[in-house]
């Protein structure tokens, strides 16, 4: 009896442990690419138009993938280091204080540097209403 206790006991203490480390290691993970919208509004006078205010967050070491926006993408760069590679052009290093101009369709992809701090964007677009933010690329 005293023997089945104690082994309930070591059993019942490792499957805290463990569980205990797992949500750890789930709560540090992160997705690759968070794009959270601030704020969106028709805009007046263009029809079929809307502004898209938004922060994105590239986790560390993680890319974008290559994409194009249904408008136009104004980008400043708020936190961390990273590379934006653009179809045909010559890449843009990423850092604090770095203002981007992406227009309609043209295709490009950000990565992120660092293997420890996210790459955080503020990005306004003025984008097709109804269409996907952003759209792959192959």
């Amino acid at each position: 009896m005293k023997r089945t206790a104690v082994v309930l006991s070591v059993t019942l203490a490792a499957g805290i442990y463990l569980g205990a480390v797992g949500n750890q290691i789930l709560d540090a993970q992160q997705e690759p690419i968070k794009r959270t919208v601030l704020l969106k509004t028709d805009l007046a006078g263009m029809e079929g138009k809307e502004a898209i205010l938004a922060l994105a967050e590239i986790a560390p070491g993680a890319a974008t993938g290559k994409h194009t926006h249904p408008g136009y993408e104004f980008a400043y760069v708020l936190e961390g280091s990273g590379i934006l590679e653009i179809e045909g052009k010559p890449s843009i290093p990423l850092t604090p204080g770095t203002a981007i101009y992406q227009p309609s369709t043209q295709v490009h992809r950000g990565v992120n540097n660092s293997a420890t701090d996210p790459l955080k964007i503020f990005s306004v677009y003025i984008v097709e209403k109804g269409h996907p933010l952003a759209v792959p690329v192959k």
